[in-house]
């Protein structure tokens, strides 16, 4: 599998300062990009947003609306979930990249990043995955990983899919292991099971009992 650094971008020049903004506006209705990174000198000075520059006067220069630049950026040693946080927090599909001496190195587009996170096993590998909720004050991850691979399940990962002030929302992706089992540990240590799963015996249980009664009561 590649690194992520591997899909540092560097198909178009970064804006210079000194371009016109007609020429900026140019480039941004030619491409599908939300953001793009300003050098001035060299040096990263932030990311000018499409939205921002179709309002500027035409013929003035970047540099005259450097007070409306972004400064977000990803370091070239991140890692892949750092990257993509990045991404999420600033709603954009491009994010530029600095090495450790702050000098601008390329971009990362967010689909480039998509296709790795395709890559990973959390989403090539087969397996079933559970989405659990419980108070924020009580979870742990920790728990969570016991309670799979004390089940003879193998972990391929868990993120945080829902947050509240109260409760937590934890997406699990299992391979291996008897996923009912699973399932029924998770409540026995009272996380509420969100997803739905045909394995779910306490679920069919519940059902057969709610058909019986509405049986009764209909005779």
């Amino acid at each position: 599998m590649t690194e992520i650094k591997d899909c540092i971008n560097k198909d178009f020049k970064a804006i210079n300062s000194s371009d016109t903004v007609l020429e900026v506006q140019d480039f941004f209705h030619e491409m599908t990009f939300s953001h793009f990174p300003v050098l001035e000198e060299g040096i990263y000075m932030g990311c000018m947003s499409l939205d921002d520059v179709d309002t500027f006067d035409s013929d003035k220069k970047i540099s005259d609306y450097r007070y409306t630049l972004e400064p977000f950026f990803a370091r070239s040693t991140m890692m892949w979930l750092d990257v993509l946080e990045v991404f999420a927090k600033n709603q954009t599909n491009v994010v530029p990249v600095l090495d450790e001496n702050n000098a601008y190195v390329g971009y990362y587009e967010l689909e480039d990043v998509m296709k790795f996170f395709h890559e990973t096993p959390f989403l090539k590998e087969p397996g079933g995955i559970i989405v659990v909720q419980k108070p924020i004050i009580d979870y742990s991850m920790s728990q969570i990983a016991q309670i799979v691979e004390s089940n003879n399940g193998r972990l391929l990962g868990l993120f945080i899919s829902e947050a509240t002030a109260d409760l937590i929302q934890i997406t699990v992706k299992i391979s291996l292991g008897a996923m009912n089992n699973i399932i029924q540990t998770f409540r026995r240590y009272n996380y509420e099971i969100i997803s739905e799963h045909q394995e779910d015996t306490y679920i069919s249980t519940l059902k057969d009992r709610s058909d019986y009664l509405d049986k009764y009561l209909n005779m």
